[in-house]
């Protein structure tokens, strides 16, 4: 499997649509190859940098999307080329639809146990119960992790989407990577599940479109936000700048 890539920052980001994203994904499927998926967006690449066993369990990745539109435009600034943001809750949702298309089952690993039991009634009700492989919510004791991977494994799911905050997901799909083969597809897809069950507003397509949906959630929730978009987005442009000053001396 054959994934065209641009150096970002040392992270091999996938230059791809959408469109080809989910083809590749389908592909997998149908052959039965299992593919390991990660999105990044500003916060993270910054936290990765800060983090070198986050760094290792992303970049160890088959794959690799652009999450945030600043990936997209950084990279362009810097003189690669993405295509588009392939953002994680969009191809969350493409999948669950091609799911239903295509006979594949899903596992709904994280959130509040609420939160998933909704999300799982919301696209039962949608789609059928057939492509709910099973589900669990993401709160769990540290021992109890290999034990949780097992169970995925064995559910008979082509597709495992895990709602954990980063590093904490991506940590836990690197480390049980090894468990998780059966599954076809796992990938990270943060707080989607809160978005899909109605708990939090997703931003408007304008503000996505423009990069402005970072906005749209520090309005949101001030108090939790302020510091990663605020103090961390000035961060990842100083970054840049940083890159783009060493490629021009």
């Amino acid at each position: 499997m054959q994934i065209p890539t641009i150096n970002f920052l040392s992270i091999p980001v996938a230059a791809l649509t959408m469109r080809q994203t989910l083809k590749i994904i389908d592909e997998a499927i149908r052959n039965d190859r299992h593919i390991h998926h990660v999105v990044i967006n500003a916060a993270k690449v910054l936290a990765m940098r800060k983090n070198q066993q986050l760094h290792n369990s992303v970049t160890a990745c088959d794959l690799i999307n652009a999450d945030g539109q600043a990936i997209v435009w950084a990279a362009r600034f810097l003189g690669q080329h993405l295509p588009e943001r392939v953002a994680g809750i969009d191809l969350m949702e493409n999948l669950v639809e091609m799911a239903h298309q295509k006979h594949y089952k899903c596992f709904f690993f994280g959130a509040k146990e609420a939160v998933v039991r909704k999300v799982v009634d919301i696209y039962s009700e949608r789609y059928g119960q057939e492509i709910i492989a099973g589900y669990r919510n993401g709160y769990y004791a540290r021992k109890e992790e290999e034990t949780i991977a097992r169970q995925i494994g064995e559910s008979g799911a082509n597709i495992l989407f895990v709602a954990i905050s980063s590093p904490q997901k991506e940590l836990f799909l690197n480390a049980f990577n090894h468990i998780l083969q059966n599954i076809n597809f796992t990938m990270g897809v943060g707080g989607s599940f809160d978005v899909v069950a109605g708990v939090v507003e997703r931003a408007p397509r304008w503000m996505q479109n423009t990069g402005m949906e970072w906005l749209f959630r520090l309005v949101q929730e001030p108090r939790r936000m302020w510091r990663r978009y605020l103090i961390g987005n000035i961060q990842f442009i100083r970054l840049i700048f940083i890159e783009k000053f060493k490629k021009t001396t």
